[in-house]
């Protein structure tokens, strides 16, 4: 598969079908491959590029530490790369972090946006304590102590319960992780800025997904996103938690079809 040198890092990405592009990211200590269920389905009506995020996947990792703006730019290269001068921006999580900061940054390059199980605000103050606590285990033993409480914010309680090998296939992936990489990303979160006041700028077409038992980030930073951005729509998922595109992969992905072919190109 084909990658792009952006700041000296390899960003890896998959193209795939043909029509109007969407380009997907993807959530924190995931990869592309959390898209597996959407990507065929999707690259059927439209053109698919599906991006490993910096230090994630097969893309290699930042020496330096980054911010989400600098992921932009991360994508955007792909884009150029490719030719592609606007596309749908869909994200899960960090994704949906990313591309809102791309309708910002780069309007004219976003022809919407599908919003994943994410947020546009700060992290609130005791999740910033209990990612700190987390990242201190982490530095010092890797991710393997922190595994279950990895897994409680990643998959719902229904599927812990009904899909336990699911779960078990990402806790492997989880621990399999780069962790400095890893690390770098959580404090390029914890001291991301917030974007609330300026979701108002956002004129393009937009979906906001979440998942209803999604404990990461819960149901209400969704509805403040679909509040905020003028015509936005919100679509809850049952069943699911955070990482709802693997959790509940139909229906995810019969939002995004029934988004991306409402978009006015």
């Amino acid at each position: 598969m084909p990658t792009v040198e952006c700041g000296g890092i390899q960003i890896w990405f998959e193209d795939r079908g043909s029509g109007p592009p969407v380009v997907l990211t993807h959530s924190f200590l995931c990869s592309g491959e959390m898209w597996r269920a959407q990507v065929p389905r999707l690259a059927e009506t439209n053109r698919v590029i599906n991006v490993d995020l910096r230090g994630h996947g097969n893309s290699s990792a930042s020496a330096t530490p980054f911010e989400l703006y600098d992921l932009v730019d991360d994508v955007v290269a792909v884009l150029d790369s490719l030719d592609i001068d606007r596309a749908v921006w869909a994200g899960l999580s960090v994704g949906g972090m990313l591309s809102l900061r791309a309708a910002l940054m780069v309007p004219e390059r976003v022809a919407g946006l599908l919003l994943i199980d994410t947020h546009a605000g700060v992290e609130e103050p005791i999740r910033r304590i209990k990612y700190r606590v987390m990242t201190v285990i982490a530095r010092r033993f890797g991710l393997g102590p922190a595994l279950p409480a990895i897994s409680r914010m990643m998959f719902g309680a229904t599927t812990r319960r009904q899909n336990p090998d699911l779960v078990g296939e990402w806790e492997g992936k989880f621990r399999a992780a780069d962790v400095p990489s890893m690390l770098e990303y959580a404090e390029c979160l914890l001291r991301r800025d917030s974007i609330l006041s300026r979701l108002g700028e956002i004129l393009v077409p937009t979906l906001v997904i979440v998942g209803n038992e999604d404990t990461s980030l819960p149901p209400k930073y969704s509805e403040e996103i679909a509040a905020g951005i003028p015509g936005a729509g919100l679509v809850v998922i049952p069943a699911a938690g955070h990482l709802s595109a693997l959790e509940q992969p139909q229906f995810v992905t019969d939002e995004m079809q029934r988004f991306l072919g409402s978009v006015q190109w």
